[in-house]
Formats: structure tokens, sequence, C-alpha cells
């Protein structure tokens, strides 16, 4: 199937692996990037294919106008991909509330904003799919990463409500939930502004580990994850939450049972 898929955050990365896999599958892909020239490569290997859209994720204008390009590059839409987002490390104290704003609107509205603008292409079509790339982070909170694991688990949640209003329509919805990948995000991940002595030395583990993913050949690679989601997008059927990565497994099958024991806690408190 020659499918159309509009794919954000493509610069690099996840986003960038997953427009190229795409193409060389046979699809037609809007790749959207802040800066057209970071995926001017794949313009170049898949002519025709692929087409650069500028997107600032946070621009309304520039998500609708990426919509736009879409429909009129393509006639429509079958894949959408929120894939663009970066972290904000802070413990809750230190993240100031126009810092929270900013990182919810990154990684929450902007993909609701997306979807939004979207589904009617996909309902008019009679089917469809929307990929939310969310994280570990949507399943357990992490020190250090307060706003991050914050706005992931509002875009789990946002999804799962979603799935259960669109199904009616054939239109899909999937939430990935990525391990540790080989990608920019520790190196790019910003800071609070404040910072309090007091956390550092609960937080400064995370911020170090995330500072050694980027290029690190123990670490799953982006083209693994695009592999995954092309998998997904063509199967009939699949998880509305999907980890991808083996280590993403372990770490789920963790927290799942780390829950049971909580659940089980909480019942043996209630009855006293």
């Amino acid at each position: 199937m020659d499918r159309r898929w509009l794919v954000t955050g493509c610069s690099s990365g996840l986003g960038h692996a997953l427009a190229a896999a795409a193409a060389r599958a046979g699809d037609r892909v809007v790749a959207s990037a802040r800066r057209p020239e970071d995926v001017g490569d794949l313009v170049r290997a898949h002519p025709g294919r692929v087409v650069a859209v500028p997107l600032d994720v946070c621009d309304p204008a520039q998500c609708e106008g990426a919509v736009a390009r879409a429909e009129a590059c393509f006639g429509g839409v079958d894949v959408l991909v929120n894939n663009a987002g970066s972290g904000l490390f802070g413990a809750v104290e230190e993240v100031a509330d126009d810092e929270l704003r900013a990182q919810l609107e990154l990684l929450v509205v902007s993909a609701w904003r997306l979807t939004r603008l979207v589904l009617p292409l996909m309902r008019r079509q009679g089917g469809g799919h929307v990929v939310n790339v969310s994280s570990l982070a949507g399943r357990m909170g992490f020190p250090g990463l307060s706003a991050y694991t914050a706005g992931k688990y509002a875009l789990e949640g946002m999804s799962q409500a979603l799935a259960a209003e669109v199904a009616p329509f054939g239109i899909r919805v999937t939430v990935v939930e990525p391990g540790t990948f080989a990608t920019r995000y520790g190196a790019s991940l910003a800071v609070a502004a404040t910072r309090i002595d007091a956390y550092a030395e609960v937080t400064a583990p995370m911020r170090e580990g995330l500072r050694e993913m980027r290029d690190n050949p123990a670490l799953n690679r982006p083209e693994t994850f695009a592999t995954q989601v092309l998998r997904l997008v063509a199967a009939g059927r699949a998880p509305t939450r999907l980890p991808i990565g083996e280590d993403a497994y372990a770490f789920v099958d963790a927290v799942e049972k780390a829950n049971a024991r909580e659940l089980e806690e909480a019942r043996a408190f209630v009855a006293g």
C-alpha cells in the first residue's frame, strides 16, 4: 500500500530514520523539521516521495500549513506520527510555570493540535492511523524529568481516549514507547533555570545517564524503531500502547509488577 505519512521531528534521530524507512518502502512522506534543510538528504534520495516542510509544532499557523501541504501534495494523510519533542531537566520544585507550560505545549498541546487538524481528513477517507511517540517516562516517573514525565503521561491519556473516540471511523491510534535509543535526546535536554542544591544528589545520576545516550553502541538504533513502526502501521491490529526495544519490555514488565504490588498494598491498607 502506498501510504501517505506526516512525520514531525525529522531533523535527526527517530523521526529521520522513520521518514527514510517509509520512503524506502515506497510510501510518500511529508517530513517536517524546524529547518527543512535538515531533511534535504531524504528529499534528494527520494525525489517525489519525500516533501520537506518547515514546522515548529508549537506554532499553530505552521501546523495548519504542514497539514495543508500534505493534502495538497499527496491528497491526504494516512499516518500521522507525532514524534517532535525534547525534554526539560529539573525537579518539580525547580521547574517554573513558564517552563512547565512550554514543555506541555511541546509534548501534549502540539500533538493534540496536529491530531485535531488531521482527523477531518482521516474521517473523510474512512480510516487512518495516529502514532504518538511517548517514552518509558509515560509509564513511570523519573527524578529530574518531572515536566517531561507529566507531558508523556498526558499524551498517553489523550491517546487512550482518542482511540475510543475514533475507532468507529476506522482510525487507529497507537502510543509507541521507545526504550533507550542512540539519539541526541540527552545532549539536547534543556535545564530548568532554577537549580536547588538539595536535589543534586537524587537527580544527577539521571542527567549523566541521559548525556551518554548519543551514539552509544550499546543502545537501540533508530533504524530499529523505524522498522517496528512500519510493521505496526502495516499490521491489521496492534495494542494501543507498544513498547519498542528489548530494554523497554524489561522495564515495562518491572513497572507492571511494581504496580501490582502497590495495588495489593493499597487493598491491605484499606482493609486495615
